[in-house]
């Protein structure tokens, strides 16, 4: 049979893009993609990069009364939010046409319509037009999941949060996850009254339960009005905003109301369950090790396929696919010691396992300490940068590192590198301290705090 391509890709996000390009420029693939909104995806559009560039602009407020602090004569003349958001629109803009000349220097051809499968081999858009390809690679990604009831609300997302024409005075933030924290830090920043409830005993879920801790702590000290153990069981709009009655019997009316309760998979839609594509209980696109579905000539990779959602991850996955099916190079990605880091601030930078995830697999000790740096000290700031590492009492290995500190998602990178190829705690003991930094502690921790 002869198909109108070799492969054709369902989303336009990191993952996709890559698998795309590589498949085509590397492999000679004659290659579509097909994106329903931006090229791009997620993470360039409503995802890390408007996020960061967010992050920056919120922590020029400390920075300045820093400056003071050091003998700088500086004024704060309050944050000018439109003027920011036209700035971080041009650049999404130019984003987004970095990605679409790569596309086409590439020799991708770029369909932009939303696309949904007929069959194995066949795509649809939403135009009409219809494609047949030897091989399909889902890369649709994920979106912000909220209860019915707050969407009936007309609650935000994620998503909203870079279109706003002005910030809210008020804002309730509901979740307890990296982006719900994240936000948060974010908008305390920028000088926005935030209040944040998780329903759970401590944010960030799944992280070090330490480092939760010492989070949660610097960010009610930051001035983040934070309530765990606590949601919302009624809301209803009101000529100010949105009111809301919680769970420990608080009644208040917000001005904006933002949930990041989690993220699903983008798979509603597309045809995948009737073209006998396996999905799982999420929702997800079921894959191997080799990111094919249950229909051979159908792959997926990315957040869709819910394994480890990091946009590196998707790229990498992305690249192995184009690899394996194109290049004759069978690639698996590779899921082990990922490193990551949450924007809060201060940055938490993780990379491994957990103390409480280590310890049910053997004996463990823990190195771990909190310090003023000497930065902020100086200046008069109450935070503290929080460091540690979980290392295998038996083999010695470092099992994971742990950082809350300004830059923290610099530091876990380069500390990623030494524990991935399985450096030991008598590697980092021999290597002699950088001074004065505050990433030398991570080499001048002599005892452990405690065993397990």
């Amino acid at each position: 049979m002869a198909f109108d391509y070799d492969l054709f890709v369902i989303g336009g996000g990191s993952g996709g893009v890559r698998a795309a390009r590589v498949a085509s420029s590397e492999y000679g693939a004659k290659v579509a993609i097909a994106e329903e909104y931006r090229m791009g995806g997620t993470c360039v559009i409503r995802g890390c990069v408007p996020k960061k560039l967010m992050v920056f602009a919120s922590s020029f407020a400390g920075q300045m009364e820093d400056a003071r602090a050091y003998g700088w004569d500086v004024s704060n003349g309050g944050f000018d939010w439109p003027s920011f958001r036209a700035k971080l629109d041009a650049e999404l803009d130019r984003l987004e046409a970095v990605y679409r000349r790569g596309l086409v220097n590439a020799g991708v051809t770029i369909h932009d319509d939303r696309a949904v499968l007929e069959d194995a081999h066949t795509v649809r858009l939403a135009g009409g037009a219809r494609f047949t390809a030897k091989h399909i690679l889902i890369a649709t990604g994920g979106f912000p999941a909220v209860p019915e009831p707050a969407r009936a609300a007309g609650v935000m997302t994620s998503n909203d949060v870079f279109k706003l024409d002005r910030l809210p005075k008020s804002i309730l933030i509901v979740g307890g996850g990296f982006i719900a924290c994240e936000f948060a830090c974010i908008l305390n920043g920028m000088g926005v009254e935030v209040t944040q409830f998780y329903r759970g005993e401590q944010i960030l879920r799944g992280f070090d339960g330490e480092a939760r801790g010492h989070i949660a702590e610097l960010m009610r000290e930051s001035g983040v009005n934070l309530h765990v153990g606590t949601d919302v069981i009624e809301m209803r709009n009101d000529p100010d905003g949105t009111w809301v009655k919680s769970t420990d019997g608080r009644e208040r009316v917000f001005e904006k109301v933002l949930y990041a309760t989690g993220r699903g998979p983008s798979t509603a839609g597309l045809g995948l369950a009737e073209a006998g594509v396996k999905l799982g209980r999420r929702g997800e696109v079921v894959v191997d090790a080799w990111s094919q579905t249950s229909v051979p000539s159908i792959y997926a990779v990315g957040d869709v396929t819910d394994r480890v959602n990091l946009t590196p991850v998707a790229i990498r996955e992305g690249h192995a696919f184009a690899d394996t099916v194109f290049g004759a190079k069978p690639t698996k990605p590779d899921h082990e010691l990922v490193a990551s880091a949450v924007f809060t601030q201060p940055e938490f930078g993780t990379v491994g396992l957990t103390e409480e995830e280590a310890r049910d697999n053997g004996p463990i000790e823990v190195y771990a300490t909190s310090f003023r740096a000497m930065q902020t000290a100086f200046a008069g700031r109450a935070d503290r940068v929080m460091m540690k590492l979980i290392v295998c009492a038996d083999t010695r290995r470092v099992l994971g590192c742990h950082i809350v500190a300004p830059v923290a998602g610099e530091m876990i990178q380069l500390a990623a590198v030494a524990i991935k190829m399985g450096a030991t705690k008598e590697d980092f003991d021999r290597t002699v301290a950088v001074h004065p930094v505050m990433a030398e502690e991570l080499v001048t921790l002599r005892k452990p705090v405690r065993t397990a």
